[in-house]
């Protein structure tokens, strides 16, 4: 009988390293063993809090086609805080090296890879008549409003290159004390003017309430360790090609291609004269989201002169226009 229940040399093993462990800490290991002894089994829905997740949908429409643009946003902003999972480790645990940059530009890059090939699905699996609808109902809400994005771009990049285009080369030696003064010139603030009077909208002023202190911390916390600037303290035996490779990828995947997709987005249902239908909340999408216009380059260094001058031109004409 005693044979039946007798633990193998591993169990026995285990038990003694759980043993020293919880001793380490001051703890009794049979309190825990008892707690063990009496939880239940984890089960799928309740470790990913499904019930919670799949009842986080309100639309405040009867519109269907609202729900579509509803999940697909909640989808979007979890691959932004996969993103910023990435990047987070990496800012904290600078000085890095090649290697570890790499791993984890490579996991953002496919974390946009998969949110650009998947707004189709918000494109053609929402109907245009509906959502020129509901549209209105969302007033001043906007995508414009994500603060994940506007995070993901301050710990990608120096500071100076979110700032418009007439302010960045001559803020190239920016230090950390010059950031609140060099926030107001920062790029999206102009995506979110009245096209009438050239006032911020309101989409904008709330934004600016609850998030510019945060956005303003992170950019002071991140100055010596954004990827930009881990990327140019590397060793230069370390700035392997694979590394720019992936580098220019995710300049394009977050400034040209991204973008992009909510540009096709937007002409496809709001492409009119721009008096008579704004995007939500207002923004100036037309001259706000086309990459040709922004020019928003994290690593102008990794591209030709051409290419910096070209910027999201040849995808425009491509994306856009059908043009090959």
């Amino acid at each position: 009988m005693g044979d039946e229940y007798a633990f193998d040399e591993d169990i026995l093993k285990k038990l003694n390293a759980l043993q020293e462990k919880y001793a380490a800490m001051g703890q009794d290991l049979s309190a825990y063993l008892d707690g063990l002894l009496y939880a239940d089994y984890l089960t799928y829905w309740d470790y990913i809090n499904l019930d919670t997740l799949l009842s986080l949908q309100h639309p405040i429409t009867p519109i269907p086609d609202e729900s579509i643009f509803i999940i697909y946003h909640q989808i979007t902003e979890l691959y932004f805080k996969l993103a910023l999972h990435e990047l987070e480790q990496l800012n904290s645990c600078a000085p890095t090296d090649c290697a570890s940059i790499l791993k984890r530009v490579n996991r953002v890059n496919r974390y946009f890879e998969a949110l650009t090939h998947s707004f189709e699905i918000m494109v053609d699996g929402m109907d245009q008549n509906q959502f020129l609808k509901f549209r209105m109902s969302l007033l001043p809400a906007s995508g414009f409003q994500s603060a994940q994005y506007r995070k993901i771009e301050i710990r990608c990049t120096t500071f100076n290159r979110l700032l418009n285009e007439d302010h960045r080369d001559a803020n190239e030696g920016y230090q950390p004390g010059d950031i609140e003064s060099l926030y107001p010139f920062i790029y999206w603030k102009a995506g979110a003017v009245e096209l009438s009077s050239g006032k911020k909208t309101l989409t904008l002023r709330q934004f600016e309430v609850k998030y510019d202190r945060d956005l303003l911390e992170l950019a002071e916390n991140t100055f010596e360790v954004n990827l930009r600037s881990l990327w140019q303290s590397l060793p230069p035996d370390e700035q392997t090609d694979e590394l720019k490779k992936a580098l220019r990828w995710l300049d394009i995947n977050v400034n040209i291609n991204w973008p992009l997709s909510h540009y096709k987005s937007a002409v496809r249902y709001l492409h009119r004269n721009p008096k008579d239908i704004a995007a939500t909340g207002g923004t100036n999408w037309q001259k706000y989201l086309p990459p040709r216009f922004q020019k928003r380059i994290f690593y102008p260094e990794l591209w030709t002169t051409k290419e910096l001058k070209e910027w999201g031109k040849t995808w425009v004409e491509k994306e856009v226009f059908g043009h090959d």
